[in-house]
């Protein structure tokens, strides 16, 4: 053997990098963390902004997180292929411009495309969501292949490299959720939070492609000036923000919610949650009942007790607080506790609906079911369901769990009411029927006859309590405020639900229910 053979080096392997230049190690950080971010913060703004036209159910959170993930698939594997083909540094800037240019366009297209989209068709939503999502969380994606590719130089710190930086990426995806979740949402309106978050990832870009041109001269020249013609037309794209369609008065934490005056009477007030007609009320009289379903309700509380008698009312949802204005002005001296999960909805009562807050009515803000939890046993003698995502009751205040906690903190005597919205084939309605027949030994349904027949959706109002129910006086209140309401008890009641599932904790598939077939 050469004894020159014995001193031989084996070099440590190298990747072939396109430039054979790493970015600094925190500006690769910084790149990761943030496109991942703000991914995140697309993806949670985009709940806001679609929900005005198809609605925040089970179907659209489920499309946002799924178009969400195929846009971070798509986008990874379209970064990793370009970045095998091209400079890094010469992508990575127009990369940031471009995602920060499809974001701010998000805002009017959505707004244009909700108008003709609206409803709660399953390709309307996919649709609409994709329009929201996915071309700037594409973008961003593509990010952090280009920059794992510029920070790969050796083979033997690969995995290192790789892990760091994917953690980083995660690390920036998770507080992007917890920050706009917490925060953002709370404090800002989606038109805000998205255009902040086009102009944060074109500034981003913009600075970028200058120091990139500036630590490598004329390499990156031309995407430099690329960037800035791009960022040009970010801005041109943001500014049909506004003049496109906003349903939104104001943004509370869970709604885009908007009052409107009733041209008919002039002291009347709808209002929209969502694009949706949620409440009516009169500020000059607050017994006048607009929607039928609040009729109904209204003349439940009318033969539960003596007439007149004061009550100590709950009720989950409080919305346009129609229902504890009416108890207030026909029963003086009732306690109405309104649980309300939107802060902002009992701002803007005060605001616009005449909501007073005093003796006879107090609003809690949180979740019903944590709150009616937390009520003493026979503590009321009426409690009140309208509480409604969209269209939607929530599926944990759907449950037999719910129901027997409801019937826990009603007194001998008391009942329980709650408005339900379903479409045919009813299963949502018999389902719901059934849980709380489940704990409640009486039951009744009123709805309209079409309704009950499957012909039409409409609201129902499920009527229960442990004590006979006073059946008579409900159909003869009910012939005087709503001739058109039927009342289903008994037998025909039972006919109704047949063998429909009860719904509990463990498995309530609310938003499955109320599919059309």
């Amino acid at each position: 053997m050469n004894s020159a053979s014995s001193h031989i080096t084996v070099r440590p392997a190298r990747l072939d990098s396109a430039t054979g230049r790493a970015l600094p190690r925190g500006l690769a950080a910084f790149l990761v963390f943030f496109s991942s971010g703000a991914v995140l913060v697309l993806e949670t703004a985009a709940l806001r902004l679609v929900g005005p036209y198809v609605g925040v159910t089970l179907q659209v959170t489920s499309s946002v997180i799924g178009i969400a993930l195929a846009a971070i698939a798509y986008g990874a594997w379209a970064g990793g292929w370009l970045a095998d083909r091209r400079d890094p540094r010469t992508l990575l800037a127009p990369a940031l411009v471009l995602a920060g240019i499809a974001t701010a366009v998000t805002l009017p297209v959505v707004r244009y495309a909700g108008e003709v989209l609206r409803g709660g068709a399953a390709s309307a939503i996919l649709l609409l969501v994709a329009l929201a999502v996915f071309v700037p969380a594409m973008l961003l994606s593509a990010v952090t292949p280009m920059v794992v590719k510029l920070q790969l130089a050796d083979l033997r710190r690969t995995g290192q490299v790789v892990g760091r930086l994917s953690s980083i990426g995660t690390l920036g995806a998770v507080t992007a959720t917890m920050v706009t979740g917490f925060v953002l949402v709370a404090a800002l309106p989606s038109t805000v939070i998205l255009l902040g978050l086009a102009v944060s990832l074109g500034l981003t870009g913009l600075a970028l492609g200058w120091w990139l041109r500036r630590t490598a001269g004329r390499q990156v020249t031309g995407p430099a000036r690329v960037s800035a013609g791009l960022a040009a037309l970010g801005l041109l794209g943001a500014g049909l923000t506004t003049v496109a369609p906003n349903p939104c008065d104001i943004e509370t934490a869970y709604h885009c919610a908007r009052v409107e005056v009733d041209p008919g009477r002039a002291s009347g007030r709808t209002l929209l949650l969502n694009s949706a007609q949620h409440s009516y009320v009169d500020l000059a009289d607050p017994t006048h009942l607009e929607y039928a379903y609040t009729k109904w309700i209204g003349a439940v509380a009318d033969v539960i007790a003596p007439a007149g008698r004061r009550l100590d009312a709950l009720h989950l949802g409080g919305g346009g607080f129609t229902v504890p204005r009416y108890l207030t002005a026909t029963r003086p001296g009732t306690d109405n506790v309104v649980f309300e999960i939107d802060g902002g909805l009992v701002e803007l009562g005060e605001e616009k609906l005449g909501v007073r807050q005093g003796p006879d009515l107090r609003a809690v803000v949180g979740d019903a079911r944590t709150l009616v939890a937390a009520e003493s046993a026979e503590s009321r003698d009426l409690v009140v369901g309208d509480a409604f995502g969209h269209l939607v009751v929530p599926w944990h205040l759907a449950t037999r769990e719910m129901a027997a906690e409801i019937r826990r903190v009603i007194r001998p005597g008391g009942g329980y009411v709650q408005n339900v919205i379903d479409y045919p084939p009813l299963r949502f309605i018999r389902s719901e029927v059934a849980t709380v027949a489940a704990e409640f030994r009486h039951m009744a349904l009123i709805a309209p006859q079409a309704a009950l027949a499957g012909e039409q959706g409409s609201n129902f109002v499920i009527v229960a309590s442990d004590e006979p129910l006073p059946l008579t006086a409900l159909r003869e209140r009910l012939s005087a405020v709503d001739p058109g309401a039927t009342v289903l008890d008994g037998a025909a009641l039972a006919g109704f639900v047949d063998d429909a599932l009860v719904l509990t904790d463990d498995y309530a598939p609310v938003d499955q229910l109320l599919a059309t077939a």
